[in-house]
C-alpha cells in the first residue's frame, strides 16, 4: 500500500494549474457530448501514448509487432521530432505512455526521450518485456527519472511463459526485474513504480498464486492482472481462460463467444488521450494497431490543428452516433477490459 500511496503522490505532483483546469475543461466536454449525443470537445488530451518503434524481439501470436502483419511503415521514432511534438503539448499533458506496438529498449535513444519528458514535468510511463533490462540500462532506467516501468511476465515457468510470448525467455525477464529493483534501491530512488503485469490467458491463468509469490520475492511494488484481447473469439480460442472474471468475452448458450462490452455509443478514450505512432501520425486510440484511423501528421500540423480538425471532430460524431459501425471499436475492451491488482506487501 505504501508504494501505491507514493506513487499517486508522485503522479499528482505533476498537476499545475493550467493542466488541472484542461482536464476538468476535458471530463466537462466528454460528460456534455454523452448526454447531448453529439461531439463537444474542449480543452488537450492529458494522456497520450507515443510509440519509440514498431521492432520486437518476440513474436506474440496476438501482437502485429510479434507477427511481423503490419501494413503501416515501421521504423525508430526520431529524437529531435518528439522533443518537438513534447514543446506543443506540455503544458496540458500529465501523462505519457512511451509505447504503442514493439519494444521500446530497442530505440537506442528511449532513455534520452523519457528524460526530457521527465524535465518538462511529466508523468512517464512504459511497458516492456525485459529482455534488454540490463545492468547498465537498469542504472539508465533510473537515471532518466521514468515514474512507471510495466514489465510484461506472463509466466511463472519458461514452459508456460514462451507459450505467449513466443521466443522469449523468462529468466532474461526475472533477472531484468532483479536489476532494475537492485538499482532502484541502490540509488536511494523513489521511482519507477515497478510494475509486473501478467496477461491471463488460458495457460498461465493456474501460475497467479506463483506470480504473486515470485513478484514478492524479487521485490517490486505491485502486480497487475490484465484481461487479454483476442481476434478470433466467436469460436473460441485456446488463449481465453476458463474463469471467465479474468476474460474479455463471455460463452454464449450455443457455445460461441461474445464480447462483453455492451459498445454504448461513447468513448472516454477519445476525448482526454490518443496515440502518436513513431512516424508522427495521430490515430485514435491503442485499438488502431495499423493506424486505420490517421486524423492527422504532425509532420505537416500542429496538433492542436489536429486535434481540433473536422477529420477528428467527424470521428467523434461516428462514435457518439454508432460506435459499432467503426471497426476497431468492434472488439474494444472499454467497459469489459479489467485489471486486477494483487498485493504484494
Amino acid at each position: 500500500m505504501a508504494f501505491s500511496i507514493k506513487n499517486s503522490i508522485n503522479f499528482f505532483s505533476k498537476l499545475t494549474l493550467k493542466r488541472t483546469w484542461n482536464m476538468g475543461k476535458v471530463y466537462g466536454s466528454f460528460y456534455l457530448s454523452k448526454w447531448k449525443k453529439k461531439p463537444i470537445q474542449w480543452g488537450l488530451p492529458f494522456s497520450i501514448s507515443v510509440e519509440p518503434t514498431t521492432y520486437c524481439n518476440l513474436r506474440c501470436p496476438e501482437c502485429p509487432s510479434g507477427l511481423r502483419e503490419f501494413t503501416r511503415d515501421t521504423g525508430m521514432l526520431n529524437v529531435d521530432f518528439f522533443q518537438t511534438i513534447i514543446d506543443q503539448m506540455h503544458r496540458e499533458l500529465v501523462y505519457l505512455t512511451f509505447y504503442f506496438q514493439g519494444e521500446p529498449y530497442l530505440h537506442k535513444d528511449f532513455l534520452k526521450m523519457v528524460s526530457y519528458a521527465v524535465s518538462k514535468k511529466i508523468y512517464t510511463a512504459t511497458s516492456t518485456n525485459a529482455h534488454y533490462l540490463t545492468e547498465a540500462n537498469a542504472k539508465k532506467t533510473i537515471e532518466s527519472g521514468l515514474d512507471r516501468l510495466i514489465i510484461s511476465i506472463d509466466g511463472t515457468t519458461q514452459d508456460t511463459y514462451q507459450q505467449y510470448r513466443i521466443g522469449g525467455k523468462l529468466e532474461k525477464v526475472i533477472q531484468g526485474a532483479k536489476n532494475i529493483v537492485h538499482w532502484k534501491k541502490e540509488m536511494k530512488s523513489s521511482t519507477p513504480h515497478i510494475i509486473f503485469q501478467f496477461l491471463v490467458v488460458k495457460p498461465n491463468e493456474h501460475q497467479i498464486a506463483d506470480l504473486r509469490k515470485l513478484a514478492k520475492e524479487i521485490g517490486v511494488d505491485e502486480v497487475i492482472l490484465k484481461t487479454a484481447q483476442v481476434y478470433e473469439y466467436k469460436n473460441g480460442n485456446p488463449l481465453i481462460p476458463e474463469d471467465e472474471k479474468y476474460s474479455r468475452y463471455k460463452k454464449l448458450g450455443d457455445g460461441t463467444y461474445s464480447i462483453k462490452n455492451t459498445l454504448e455509443n461513447s468513448c472516454w478514450k477519445l476525448w482526454h488521450s490518443c496515440v502518436i505512432t513513431w512516424d508522427g501520425k495521430v490515430v485514435p486510440c491503442c485499438f488502431d494497431k495499423d493506424a486505420q484511423y490517421q486524423l492527422g501528421d504532425l509532420k505537416t500540423k500542429s496538433f492542436k490543428e489536429i486535434w481540433q480538425s473536422p477529420t477528428y471532430i467527424d470521428f467523434r460524431g461516428k462514435l457518439v452516433r454508432s460506435r459499432k459501425e467503426i471497426d476497431i471499436c468492434t472488439n474494444c475492451s472499454e467497459g469489459c477490459e479489467v485489471n486486477f491488482s494483487l498485493d504484494v506487501s
